[in-house]
C-alpha cells in the first residue's frame, strides 16, 4: 500500500508546486516577520512567506502494524493592514496496516484491517503582527474537517478549536511552542467524541552553509481516553539543510523520535522526512 502513497506524492508534487509557485508569484507581497535570513523565516511558523512542505512520517512498532503519513502542508500568508493572516493547511495521505493510536491525524481510531487514502484535512489561520518585536506570536481558530475516504483514516467528526504559537529567534536559535486544542462539533454519532490537545515545542540551532539541528516534538493528549492511554510523548531530533536547485529555494530535514509515553496500540518510534519548497518575496 505504501507504493500508493509514493505515487500520490509524485502526483501532488508536480501539480502542487506548479500551482503554488504561480499563485505565490501573482499574490501581493506580505510583510515578512522574524529574522533577517531565510533560515529564520522558514523556521517561524507564522512567518509571512509562501511555502509548500511535503512531510513523510513513518511510524513503527505499533501492535497492529506500521503507519505512513504524507502531509501536504501549504502556507499562504495574507497581509491586512498591520496584521498578517497566516493560513496553514494540512492534507494527510495515510496508509495503515491496522488500527494505530496516538497519532495527531486520527484522534479516535476505529478497529480495522488497514486502509489507504485521504485523511481528515486541518485548516488553521493565525493572526500575527506584521512587525513584531523580539517575541513573535500568532493566534487563531483551527478546523479539522471530516474528509477521510475510509473510517479508519479519520475521526468521523468535524472538530473546531483554537491554536496559538509563540517564539523567539536570537541568532542562531529559533525557540518556540505551538499549541492546539480541538473538540468535535458535528459528525457521526456512532464515533467517539474528539477532545485532543497538541503541543509542539520546537528548537532550531543554525550552523554554517545552511545546515541546522532541530527538535520538533509533537505531543498529544486524548482527553477522551483513560489516564493510562492519554498521552503520546516523543523525544528525539534531527538535522536539516537549506539549499537551492535551479533558482528554487528549498529546505529538507530528517528526524527520528522515540515515544517515551504512549497509549496502547501506538507506535514505539517514528522517522520523519520533509521536503519544503520556499517562495520568499
Amino acid at each position: 500500500m505504501r507504493s500508493k502513497i509514493i505515487m500520490l506524492f509524485i502526483f501532488f508534487w508536480f501539480i502542487s508546486v506548479a500551482a503554488f509557485a504561480q499563485a505565490a508569484e501573482k499574490a501581493a507581497p506580505a510583510k515578512v516577520q522574524g529574522g533577517g535570513d531565510l533560515a529564520a523565516k522558514t523556521q517561524n511558523p507564522v512567518g509571512a512567506m509562501y511555502s509548500l512542505p511535503f512531510k513523510f512520517t513513518f511510524d513503527y512498532g505499533a501492535d497492529n502494524g506500521e503507519a505512513t503519513f504524507l502531509n501536504v502542508q501549504p502556507v499562504i500568508p495574507v497581509t491586512v493592514g498591520d496584521w498578517n493572516l497566516i493560513n496553514r493547511v494540512i492534507v494527510p495521505l495515510v496508509d495503515l496496516d491496522g488500527t494505530v493510536t496516538g497519532t495527531p491525524e486520527i484522534q479516535n481510531p476505529v478497529p480495522g484491517d488497514g486502509a489507504s487514502g485521504l485523511g481528515d484535512i486541518n485548516y488553521s489561520v493565525y493572526v500575527s503582527p506584521a512587525d513584531p518585536g523580539k517575541m513573535i506570536w500568532g493566534v487563531g481558530p483551527s478546523l479539522m474537517m471530516d474528509t477521510a475516504t475510509d473510517e479508519q483514516l479519520g475521526s468521523g467528526k468535524w472538530s473546531l478549536g483554537a491554536t496559538a504559537v509563540i517564539l523567539v529567534q536570537p541568532k542562531p536559535w529559533t525557540i518556540g511552542l505551538l499549541g492546539r486544542q480541538l473538540w468535535d462539533v458535528a459528525g457521526d454519532d456512532n464515533r467517539k467524541s474528539v477532545s485532543q490537545l497538541l503541543l509542539e515545542p520546537f528548537v532550531n540551532y543554525n550552523l554554517n552553509d545552511g545546515w541546522y539541528l532541530l527538535t520538533d516534538m509533537i505531543i498529544t493528549a486524548n482527553w477522551e481516553a483513560n489516564t493510562d492511554n492519554r498521552w503520546t510523548l516523543p523525544l528525539g531530533g534531527g538535522v536539516g539543510k537549506m539549499f537551492e536547485i535551479g533558482g528554487q529555494k528549498m529546505n529538507t530535514k530528517i528526524e527520528a523520535y522515540y515515544n517515551v509515553e504512549k497509549p496502547q496500540g501506538a507506535p514505539d518510534w517514528s522517522m520523519n522526512w520533509t521536503l519544503q519548497f520556499l517562495f520568499p518575496r
